[in-house]
C-alpha cells in the first residue's frame, strides 16, 4: 500500500499469530502428517463443532466451498433460484452459480444489514403465488454480527424452505437468545481467510447436526471417491479439504477467539467513544439482537462531515492507514446484474456512505489513536477548507 509516511502502515485486518501457532505448526510438521487430513484436521473439526454448538463439523479449503456443498447437499442445481443478500461479499452468491442455479438478491434491514425478513416474506409470498418457490436461502452475518435468524427461520418455514448460514464473518458472535454463530440453519459455514478473526492462512468449515450432510460433505470434499480398492466415481467431486498443517495454526487460533473477539471489540468501542460525537460521524449495527464479534468497524459518513468515505480512504492511505468500501451490493455487480432483486435502498445507503476501519485484534493501542488521529485531522481539514 503507498504511502508519504514512515510509520509503520496499519492493516484492516490482518493475521493475529505468535508462538502458539509456531509451535502448532512444527508439531504437525514433525508428526508427518503432511498430506491432507490427519490427526489435527479431525480435533480442529471437533473443536470448531463444540464451538458452533454443531454436533459435526467437516474442515475445508475455504468457506465458500463449505457453502458450494451445502448447497448441492440441498439439492440446488440448475433452473433453481437461492434467495441470498444483496449486500454482502461474493463469495455469498457465487456458489449459487457454481451450482448452475439463479440468485434471487434481498436487501438488507437497516438495524442489522442483514437479510430483511419482511422483504423475504414479500418475496416468498410473491413466488408461492406464481408456483416457483426458491430451493434454499442464505442468510449472512454481515461484519461479526448475527442477523434475525429466529425471524427468518419463521418466514423460511412458511414454505419449508431450507436456510444455510453464512458465519464467514462472524465465528465468535451470538444470536440475541445467545447461540452461537454457526448453531442456525440447517446448515451453517465459517471461514478461516487471512482477514477473519482466526484464520488457518486460507481454510473454512462446514458445519451441521446431521449426520448424513457432514458425510456428503466430507466424501464431495474428497473427489467423491467411494470406499473400494480401486478409484470408483458415480458423482462429480471437489478437492476442497484442508490440509494436517494448517489445521494445526487453526487450533491454536481458535484457542485465542475469545480474546481477539475482546480485542476487536474494544477496538470498536474505541472508535465509537472517539468519533461517535462529530457531526455526520456514525457506525454500522452493532449488538442491535446479539453480540457481535467485533470483526470489522464501519464507520459511516453523512453530507455533514464534508467528505466522502473514498476522500478519507485515501487520507488515510497517505498516513500509512488501510480501509476499505463496505461491500458493492451483489446487485451493482456485473456478474450478477441479470439476477432479480427486491430493494429497499439500505445495501445502496451503506455503500454510498460506509467505509471499514482497520479492526486486527493484533493493534496496538497507539495504533488505533493513529487512525482516530488522522480521521479528525481529515475531518477538520474538510471543515477548514469550506467543504
Amino acid at each position: 500500500m503507498p504511502a508519504a509516511t514512515s510509520l509503520t502502515p496499519i492493516l484492516l485486518s490482518p493475521p493475529d499469530v505468535g508462538p502458539a501457532e509456531r509451535a502448532a505448526l512444527l508439531r504437525a510438521f514433525d508428526s508427518g502428517w503432511l498430506a491432507p487430513l490427519g490427526p489435527e484436521v479431525d480435533a480442529f473439526e471437533a473443536e470448531v463443532a463444540a464451538a458452533t454448538g454443531r454436533r459435526h463439523a467437516v474442515a475445508l479449503s475455504s468457506g465458500t466451498a463449505a457453502l458450494h456443498l451445502a448447497l448441492l447437499d440441498l439439492g440446488v442445481g440448475p433452473g433453481d433460484e437461492v434467495v441470498a443478500p444483496t449486500f454482502t461479499f461474493a463469495a455469498s452468491v457465487n456458489p449459487i452459480r457454481y451450482c448452475g442455479a439463479t440468485p434471487l438478491l434481498v436487501d438488507a434491514e437497516p438495524d442489522t444489514w442483514g437479510l430483511d425478513p419482511a422483504l423475504l416474506a414479500d418475496l416468498l409470498d410473491e413466488r408461492a403465488r406464481a408456483g416457483r418457490l426458491p430451493r434454499a436461502i442464505v442468510a449472512v452475518d454481515l461484519y461479526g454480527n448475527v442477523c434475525d435468524h429466529r425471524r427468518l427461520t419463521d418466514v423460511a418455514a412458511r414454505y419449508d424452505i431450507p436456510i444455510v448460514e453464512d458465519a464467514a464473518e462472524a465465528l465468535g458472535a451470538t444470536a440475541a437468545d445467545g447461540r452461537p454463530a454457526g448453531s442456525l440453519g440447517a446448515a451453517a459455514l465459517v471461514s478461516f481467510n487471512g482477514n477473519k478473526i482466526i484464520t488457518t492462512s486460507g481454510g473454512g468449515m462446514l458445519v451441521t447436526d446431521d449426520d448424513l450432510v457432514a458425510e456428503r460433505a466430507r466424501n464431495r470434499a474428497s473427489q467423491a471417491r467411494l470406499p473400494v480398492a480401486h478409484y470408483e466415481h458415480v458423482e462429480i467431486g471437489y478437492n476442497y479439504r484442508l490440509s494436517n498443517l494448517l489445521a494445526a495454526v487453526g487450533r491454536a487460533q481458535l484457542a485465542g477467539l475469545d480474546a481477539k473477539v475482546a480485542r476487536r471489540r474494544a477496538i470498536g468501542e474505541r472508535y465509537r467513544a472517539a468519533l461517535g460525537d462529530l457531526p455526520g460521524v456514525s457506525f454500522g449495527p452493532h449488538d442491535r439482537i446479539g453480540r457481535g464479534n467485533g470483526w470489522l468497524s464501519v464507520v459511516l459518513l453523512d453530507p455533514a462531515t464534508g467528505t466522502t468515505p473514498e476522500r478519507l480512504r485515501l487520507a488515510l492511505q497517505r498516513a500509512g492507514i488501510e480501509a476499505r468500501p463496505v461491500w458493492k451490493p451483489m446487485h451493482r455487480q456485473p456478474v450478477h446484474a441479470f439476477c432479480a432483486a427486491v430493494l429497499n435502498g439500505t445495501s445502496d445507503d451503506a455503500f454510498a456512505r460506509g467505509l471499514c476501519l482497520p479492526s486486527g485484534s493484533s493493534l496496538t493501542d497507539a495504533q488505533v489513536e493513529r487512525v482516530v488521529d488522522a480521521i479528525r485531522d481529515h475531518l477538520d481539514d474538510r471543515a477548514g477548507s469550506g467543504r
